[in-house]
C-alpha cells in the first residue's frame, strides 16, 4: 500500500552543529528498500578559480518549513519509502559537511532520481544563503534574492 508523502519524510532539520551522514542513513534503514542514495555537500577550498577560506550559511525563518515542503513534494513525485534532509547553518570550515540528503526506494534508479530531485529543488527553493570568504579577504553572498 502506498504511503502518504508526509509519512515518507523521515528527517528534516537545519542544524548549527556538525552534520553526520549516519543520522540520515539510520532514518532510511528499512528492509523493504533495495536502494539508498545520499548526496553529501562539503565546503570546498575554491570557487570560480578563487581560494575559499571558509563560509557562513544563514537561513530565513521559513527555511525549515520550506525544506519540509520540498521533501514532501519529492516524496510525492517519486516512488520512495524514505526521504531525509539536513542542512547546516553558521560558520563552516573547508571540508565541513554543509548538506546531507538521502532517499530510499525499492530500486536504485528511483532512489538516484529522487535524491537528485531533492538536492536540486532544495537549492532552488529553500531560503538558505551562503556567505563565502576568500583567501584574499574579499567575500560574496551566494543564493540571495
Amino acid at each position: 500500500m502506498p504511503r502518504e508523502p508526509r509519512d515518507v519524510v523521515r528527517l528534516v532539520e537545519i542544524r548549527d552543529t556538525p552534520l553526520l551522514v549516519d543520522d540520515v542513513l539510520d532514518r532510511l534503514d528499512e528492509a523493504v528498500d533495495g536502494g539508498v542514495t545520499l548526496f553529501v555537500g562539503k565546503v570546498r577550498d575554491h570557487d570560480g578559480g578563487r581560494a575559499v577560506s571558509g563560509l557562513d550559511y544563514s537561513a530565513h525563518p521559513s527555511a525549515l518549513e520550506r525544506l519540509r515542503e520540498v521533501c514532501q513534494e519529492v516524496a510525492a513525485r517519486h516512488d520512495v519509502h524514505g526521504v531525509a534532509a539536513l542542512h547546516r547553518v553558521g560558520r563552516l570550515a573547508i571540508g565541513d559537511l554543509a548538506v546531507v540528503v538521502g532517499t530510499a526506494a525499492a530500486h536504485r534508479g528511483t532512489a538516484f532520481d529522487a535524491s537528485r530531485d531533492l538536492i536540486d529543488t532544495l537549492k532552488e527553493r529553500v531560503p538558505i544563503w551562503k556567505h563565502q570568504v576568500f583567501a584574499d579577504g574579499s567575500d560574496e553572498w551566494v543564493g540571495t534574492p
